[in-house]
């Protein structure tokens, strides 16, 4: 048989070259070349097409996978034919999380391990206590013959664990490799489209976090899962950063357990730290996490700088917007912190990129340099600007709500999200400019 043709593609511009070369010649980034197979050309046969509004739209059916906090970010669950990709560090829960999936699907479904052994996989369901009985397992790595098992077994659900250790015999490349990955992953794709099966993939992830090989893999499927959190801490957080069948930036909140990962039905429980009494630079911000809202502590450090430079620190922030907040402090409030070192933290280890953040971060940050502790039954959500004012934030009424829901008496909003109709037991407290904010310090 003849050898297939072979390219040389740049992982980073996804420019081809029939040759291998140190530098892509297409954006001249170092070392991306990757051997794959040269698509074969064929005769082009015109593509029909139809009126858009000719399209009987369908509503699509679920799959609940039985874990509510992994269907809250899939949408509601999974789709027929829907391939999902969950990157996380090692040792996280990947592998756990998906063996309890299809243990609790029970039926149908299809384990394809290519990093552990059966036995290995078995032991875990057994210390986890999984009537994995209707789970059939499969230890594999070429990708052949895993397409094989998926045509013989037709399972609802499959997961591949992982797509860096499969390879194709078509390519000479090794596996884990650009080339590899890629073809692996589009042609399970392909085969998931076309026989219907809901797909899992589990990638492994560099150490900057995002999940390695090529940057199309998250281009080929539908939903990518990224599980965050603290190896050594007992709570886990799952985000959806792409969903075509749902909403982005969903988050489902587990705790790892004796018995594996269980949904927390309180999340905001565990952002919010429980201090005996109110302590200084800490303030409650109601967020948002796609549709969920949260409680999050904010807790602010100001202390005199033993350097030149007086350091700014965020964790869970973003650094710049910190410094943009302490300029417009400065400006419109007439608080100076140019001589003191200036630490955030988001509490629970969760990230916070809205703006809706900033008033929480500006009056802890107040609270802490003034040493006057805001008080722990009032929370606080809204965007500042330059200029000093303060902007509505989206969804104030859900955020207002769940403030109202957990027993809090006093919120700090923005005017512009004002409720029409008032909340029993919560005191609403409007301002416009972050100074007025900065002045209700004595009221909370």
């Amino acid at each position: 048989m003849a050898k297939a043709k072979s390219a040389y593609v740049c992982a980073e511009c996804g420019a081809s070259a029939l040759q291998w070369f140190g530098t892509c010649p297409s954006c001249g980034a170092a070392g991306t070349l990757s051997e794959t197979v040269a698509e074969r050309r064929s005769k082009a046969v015109p593509a029909s097409s139809v009126s858009l509004a000719d399209i009987q739209a369908k509503d699509m059916e679920r799959i609940a996978t039985g874990i509510g906090e992994l269907d809250r970010v899939l949408g509601g669950g999974l789709v027929a034919g829907q391939v999902v990709l969950l990157g996380g560090d090692p040792g996280i829960g990947k592998s756990t999380l998906l063996l309890q999936t299809l243990a609790a699907l029970s039926n149908a479904v299809l384990y394809v391990t290519g990093e552990e052994s059966a036995e290995q996989i078995a032991l875990r369901a057994r210390r986890l206590a999984l009537e994995a009985g209707g789970v059939q397992l499969a230890a594999e790595t070429q990708l052949e013959r895993v397409l094989g098992a998926l045509e013989a077994a037709k399972p609802r659900v499959a997961v591949i664990d992982s797509i860096q250790t499969l390879w194709s015999e078509a390519l000479q490349s090794a596996p884990g490799s650009v080339a590899q990955v890629r073809e692996c992953a589009a042609q399970l794709t392909r085969h998931a489209k076309r026989s219907g099966s809901a797909l899992f993939m589990i990638g492994h992830v560099t150490k900057e976090g995002a999940i390695a090989g090529p940057r199309v893999l998250e281009h080929i499927v539908d939903s990518v899962l990224y599980f965050e959190g603290d190896p050594n801490s007992a709570f886990r957080l799952v985000r959806a950063v792409k969903n075509r069948f749902g909403a982005v930036n969903e988050l489902g909140v587990f705790a790892m357990t004796e018995k594996g990962l269980r949904g927390v039905a309180n999340p905001s429980a565990l952002f919010l730290s429980q201090h005996p009494r109110a302590v200084p630079g800490s303030c409650v911000l109601a967020t948002l996490e796609g549709t969920r809202p949260l409680l999050v502590e904010i807790q602010a450090l100001v202390d005199a700088a033993h350097a030149p430079n007086p350091r700014r620190l965020s964790v869970g922030l973003e650094q710049n917007r910190l410094a943009m907040l302490l300029a417009v402090l400065h400006r419109h409030a007439g608080i100076a912190t140019w001589e003191q070192d200036v630490f955030v933290n988001a509490v629970g280890g969760v990230r916070i990129g809205e703006p809706a953040a900033d008033l929480a971060v500006c009056l802890a940050v107040v609270s802490s340099l003034s040493d006057k502790p805001i008080s722990a039954r009032a929370a606080v959500f809204g965007e500042i600007g330059l200029a000093g004012e303060v902007r509505p934030a989206p969804r104030g009424q859900e955020r207002l709500r769940e403030i109202a829901k957990l027993g809090f008496e006093k919120a700090v909003v923005p005017r512009a999200n004002l409720p029409k109709a008032k909340i029993s037991g919560l005191e609403i407290l409007p301002v416009e400019r972050v100074d007025q904010a900065v002045q209700l310090l004595r009221e909370l």
